[in-house]
């Protein structure tokens, strides 16, 4: 017996499906064409929901702190990393850490400490604790995790969940702080160095002759110089009694007027082959200033990988301002950074006896492979003829 074939009105929605995504991707904008790209590149959305988790912490991170990231305490340097427990004895419990207990070491004085399994401290989320103003604004007194009891306890309920160093301040606390300047310094010197090269980059290429000439000799200039040398150079020069904000400003612009040669050679590049493009020469005969043709109609034209080269600039900054830092030529204390906090390792002695004191790195290399991540994802997504 054979099967009755369908007649047209029944096959006609099977059809439509297709036809109907054909026409929406051939009418879909260029963003959206990147953006469903994107969505199919799971690494990097991931990697963007873990940027998206940083940037949280760098706007607000009074927040995710559990103490005040400045005070000291001689008496408990050293504490280890008091990481957070749900399980006891093979049960799901509340939320605690262990507290710990410290002793003198009879032959070398140092203060040992040890995790002390008769002293457990409730832990819990959106606990109440040192008051803040979030963006100098907002005022508040919760934070994302503390214990149970908030200030109330004193000294003996305080929880280090990532130890603490010499002068016993909290180093989760000062890594939370830490965040806000390194993520910012990254991000404002590739807004700078982007707006740089973009800006002497389209001069070079569409107006050319003597201009293009003067600008390529500098960008051939500053890349022959060793990087290395001339960024401590710069950053020595800066004098040791400016205030940390002022050290803040100039090494930002430091990084910045170091990092835009590259892409302002690519935008160069990419202006040669526009300027003589049909809607540049229609926009040159309306009238188009030089400036609208150049930041209203060509710079568009490859916004994507504009977008792409920044989001691959940004990680090197962060790791340009940790290694300054790092090396006493970049802030200084009491400003907080990863490189400030990784200066703290730079002793053997304390990096042995307390390993904790790496931990600022791991959230460095964690943020560079994120942003590397991403970059690759948002250039494999604005290029049209990736498969």
């Amino acid at each position: 017996m054979t099967e009755r074939a369908p007649t047209p009105v029944e096959a006609a929605p099977v059809e439509a499906a297709p036809v109907a995504r054909a026409n929406e991707v051939e009418v879909a904008p260029a963003w959206k064409l990147m953006w469903w790209r994107f969505r199919k590149h799971k690494l990097a959305v991931l990697s963007a929901w873990i940027l998206a988790v940083i940037v949280v912490i760098a706007v607000i991170p009074e927040f995710f702190a559990t103490q005040r990231p400045d005070e000291t305490s001689a008496r408990r340097a050293y504490i280890p990393p008091q990481p957070i427990r749900i399980i006891h004895d093979g049960r799901l419990v509340r939320p605690y850490v262990l507290g710990v207990t410290g002793q003198r070491n009879p032959v070398t004085l140092a203060m040992e400490w040890v995790q002390d399994t008769e002293i457990r401290i409730p832990v819990v989320l959106f606990a109440r604790g040192f008051e803040y103003r979030a963006l100098g604004l907002i005022p508040g007194s919760r934070h994302i995790v503390g214990p149970a009891d908030g200030e109330a306890g004193g000294q003996a309920t305080r929880v280090h969940l990532m130890g603490t160093d010499r002068l016993g301040r909290d180093q989760w606390s000062r890594l939370m702080y830490g965040t806000r300047i390194s993520m910012s310094i990254g991000l404002v010197a590739v807004a700078l160095s982007v707006f740089l090269g973009v800006l002497l980059g389209g001069i070079s290429g569409y107006v050319g002759g003597v201009t293009d000439l003067v600008i390529q000799r500098t960008i051939e200039l500053l890349q022959s110089l060793p990087a290395i040398p001339i960024w401590l150079a710069l950053s020595a020069a800066v004098p040791r009694t400016w205030p940390v904000t002022h050290v803040y400003f100039a090494i930002t612009i430091i990084l910045a007027l170091i990092g835009w040669t590259q892409l302002g050679r690519q935008v160069r590049g990419r202006f040669l082959a526009l300027r003589e493009e049909d809607f540049v020469t229609a926009a040159r005969l309306i009238g188009c200033s030089r400036g609208r043709i150049i930041f209203a109609h060509m710079v568009p034209s490859f916004m994507s990988h504009i977008i792409a080269a920044t989001t691959l600039a940004i990680p090197l900054m962060i790791i340009n301002e940790t290694f300054l830092s790092f090396l006493g030529l970049g802030l200084r204390p009491p400003a907080i950074s990863w490189g400030v906090l990784l200066q703290e390792a730079q002793n053997l002695q304390s990096v042995v006896n307390a390993p904790w004191l790496l931990l600022p790195g791991v959230a460095v290399v964690v943020t560079v492979l994120t942003l590397n991540i991403l970059g690759d994802g948002i250039r494999d997504a604005a290029d049209p003829y990736s498969t």
